[in-house]
């Protein structure tokens, strides 16, 4: 079955299990396997004899007992017993130990004065007790702990930590505690201390005390913006079961009201799994259409009010098997209007935090936030090897078209089948072809309706002249048929045909040469260069007496150019430490794509040792610089006299060293202007300390230009300062300014921002307890 993955990522450590640490000592911890049970651990195999050694070792036969004295070690497996004094009875699984008693199992620690164990019974008591907890860096101490029955616990004056030292910057105690694993708990009198200083106290709760995924209150998040006033988003967690858990989140806010949602996922199997969320609120502040609405409530980059007061998300993603190999895919996102998502994007049930969890969990993205028509899709799918299956319900939510507009022209398709066959060899011959087919229905709620079908089959005959020269022409035949039940254009029929051919010829090549390397840590630099040519011919042909729903299928432009492109690239060669024989190393390779590849392995010369095998050397390789250039001559229109025959030149350079620097950029120039129409550059600098910079420039000519950038610097060990900045150059303002800085103790950090966004200020903090959860936003 497949493990539900929760978001957010907390939902194990609610505040108050906090508490439950205490009770997950070395000889108990039930963070093994489940299927061992708590004496299985300390047990060990029974194949494997326990060892004692002492300064002296007495053995009482009567009572199948060993007295053991000096420097007396216990051990077998990963449990090792260490004390002054040990009464051993390997019959009745029990154990007295006195005077500096250390018990490690595995990486886990027990220290005290006394301990009494009662293996079978999975019953003990340790005596001014403290306990280091591995997995979770926990400190426990107590006067007494008890563990009184199979899965019930008992601590008087107890303490955890995940601090170093005697003095640790933070610590929970409490006077009595009593839980019981997978049921309940109570504890009274605890505290939370700062140093010495009590910083929260609690008489007495009922907690829960499972050590699985376990309901109860997540850490909120607290924040203050302009917009919002002071902000408290308290998430609630609830493990319905194993194979199903929900999150209620009570967002109060100041000035805007409660905002209420609830997320829900189930795992039923590894490919049948789903997670469906919705939140909304009654808005106390609504853009009336006011300048100082708009302003304050609003956002005066569209050109809507937001007068409703009544405000909601729904969205949902579902992955669904059926029968024989099908698949279901369902996506939700429905919004009550185009300023939602603008407005909450932050948050653990934000759109941010939504979005990266539906792309981490099922791999699909949501619409952009300030996208004002949302998708909305039921898919179901069948894949063979040669051939795929498609069939969408499609359904595109135009919420400003929906609230504001008298009509609604928004396209729908009800359904969208499509069967495709991949590239594939015909029978035995040296030609090639593929399909793309489809049906779809075109509705609008006001607007043209109605029926299209499209055959697209196509030929390839692919040639090559050894490794120089690869030719490859081709060759398809487009037939689209549309029946509409209701068109505007009366001139029209009811009924129409197309069809077109089109031809492509693509030719290319590729030459390396490999090269030594100026950098000692690089063994060979090998660059490639890749030019091709393609020519691509539509006829041209009338067709204004077509229905016209889109541009991809509906209109087929014609076209009678050539594409030529160069690409240049280099790829690194770095040596890799060989495996010692009997082993494989894994090395990287372009022919392999980058996967990992065995090191290869040469066998010992004959009347040498068979065994010792000669372990050649392995390699990564890593590409570090691709430079594209393309250009299309349209042939059709130098022969109209067009003085402008050659498109833009188009461009792209990527540069990635490693973990230190990273380049991404494309741009497109006028050659006949001598200017750039468009250009985008994202760079990255990093250093072995920790520093960040990233720089993205975006320039479209008369549209939009745009710089954002962030900072991060590591003044000390512990102490950063990060920024944030963004300008719109053509509107000459600020979008985006923000600065904060994350302090990191041993056990604890304080993360704090501030951002200004469209003048809209807030200040976020988050105090994180390690191991235990965060306080904040």
């Amino acid at each position: 079955m497949r493990p539900l993955i929760p978001r957010p990522s907390r939902p194990g450590t609610p505040i108050p299990a906090v508490l439950l640490a205490i009770f997950l000592w070395a000889l108990w911890a039930p963070d093994y396997s489940v299927a061992d049970t708590i004496g299985d651990r300390i047990a060990g195999s029974p194949k494997v004899p326990w060892q004692i050694s002492a300064d002296n070792v007495a053995y009482d036969a009567a009572t199948t007992t060993y007295h053991a004295t000096g420097q007396v070690i216990i051990e077998k497996q990963a449990t090792r017993l260490i004390a002054d004094r040990v009464a051993f009875n390997h019959k009745a699984m029990t154990a007295v130990a006195e005077g500096h008693v250390v018990l490690t199992v595995d990486e886990d620690i027990l220290t005290g004065q006394r301990l009494e164990l009662d293996i079978e019974q999975e019953t003990g008591v340790v005596t001014g007790g403290s306990l280091f907890l591995e997995q979770n860096h926990f400190y426990i101490r107590g006067q007494r702990i008890e563990k009184t029955g199979k899965e019930t616990y008992r601590v008087e004056r107890g303490s955890v930590t995940t601090c170093d030292g005697d003095r640790p910057d933070w610590i929970i105690t409490s006077r009595t505690l009593k839980v019981t694993v997978e049921g309940y708990g109570t504890a009274s009198h605890a505290v939370l201390r700062a140093h010495d200083l009590p910083v929260l106290y609690v008489p007495y709760i009922v907690f829960p005390a499972k050590t699985k995924r376990q309901t109860g209150l997540l850490f909120p998040e607290v924040g203050y913006s302009d917009r919002q006033g002071f902000a408290w988003n308290q998430p609630l967690f609830w493990a319905i079961n194993d194979s199903s858990d929900a999150t209620l989140y009570t967002h109060y806010m100041e000035e805007r009201g409660a905002k209420i949602g609830l997320e829900y996922r189930y795992a039923l199997t590894d490919a049948s799994f789903g997670a469906i969320m919705v939140d909304g609120l009654h808005d106390r502040k609504v853009d009336d259409g006011t300048e100082k609405a708009t302003d304050q409530w609003g956002y005066g980059d569209d050109d809507y009010d937001r007068p409703n007061a009544d405000r909601y998300w729904l969205r949902a993603k579902v992955d669904q098997e059926l029968p024989q190999g099908f698949m279901a895919r369902l996506d939700l996102d429905i919004v009550s209007d185009q300023d939602y998502l603008t407005e909450f994007r932050e948050g653990p049930d934000g759109f941010y935090a939504t979005r990266e969890s539906f792309l981490e969990t099922f791999g699909r993205d949501l619409d952009t936030y300030d996208e004002d028509t949302r998708t909305n899709r039921l898919n179901v799918s069948r894949s063979w090897s040669r051939f795929s299956l498609n069939a969408d319900v499609l359904w595109n939510d135009n919420v400003t078209n929906r609230r504001w507009e008298e009509t609604d022209d928004t396209l729908q398709r009800l359904p969208r089948i499509e069967f495709d066959g991949t590239k594939q060899q015909a029978f035995e011959s040296p030609f090639y072809w593929d399909l793309a087919s489809e049906y779809t229905y075109f509705y609008k709620e006001d607007g043209e309706r109605g029926h299209r079908a499209d055959l697209y089959p196509r030929a390839y005959l692919p040639l090559k002249w050894k490794n120089y020269l690869s030719v490859e022409p081709s060759a398809g035949w487009r037939q689209t048929t549309w029946v509409m039940d209701r068109w505007e254009d009366e001139a029209l029929d009811k009924t129409t045909y197309r069809q077109i051919y089109d031809a492509k010829l693509d030719v290319s090549t590729e030459f390396s040469k490999i090269m030594g390397s100026p950098v000692a840590a690089v063994d060979r630099i090998r660059h490639s260069v890749k030019p091709r040519v393609v020519y691509k011919y539509i006829p041209d042909q009338d067709q204004s007496d077509l229905p016209d729903f889109d541009t991809d299928i509906d209109r087929i432009a014609a076209a009678n150019t050539v594409t030529y492109s160069l690409t240049n690239t280099l790829t690194s060669r770095q040596s890799k430490k060989p495996s010692p024989p009997g082993h494989t190393a894994a090395g990287k390779g372009p022919e392999t794509g980058g996967e990992e590849q065995p090191s290869a392995v040469a066998k010992a010369a004959p009347g040498k040792d068979p065994e010792k095998e000669i372990i050649l050397p392995t390699y990564d390789y890593s590409r570090f610089c691709r430079f594209y250039l393309e250009q299309t001559y349209d042939i059709d229109a130098a022969k109209d006299d067009d003085p402008e025959p050659f498109s833009d030149l188009y461009g792209e350079l990527d540069l990635s060293f490693g973990s230190y620097f990273g380049l991404d950029s494309d741009a497109d120039f006028d050659t006949y202007a001598s200017h750039f129409s468009s250009h985008n550059v994202a760079a990255v600098v990093n250093d072995l300390r920790g520093d960040r910079l990233r720089i993205e420039h975006r320039y479209e000519r008369d549209e939009n230009e745009s710089v954002y950038g962030t900072v991060a610097v590591k003044l000390t060990g512990r102490l950063s300062v990060t920024g944030e900045y963004e300008r719109d150059l053509l509107a000459e303002k600020d979008v985006l300014k923000g600065a904060g800085f994350l302090y990191t103790a041993q056990c604890w950090a304080f993360d704090f921002r501030y951002t200004n966004e469209d003048g809209d200020h807030s200040f976020a903090f988050r105090l994180n307890l390690m191991g235990i959860g965060g306080f904040g936003k």
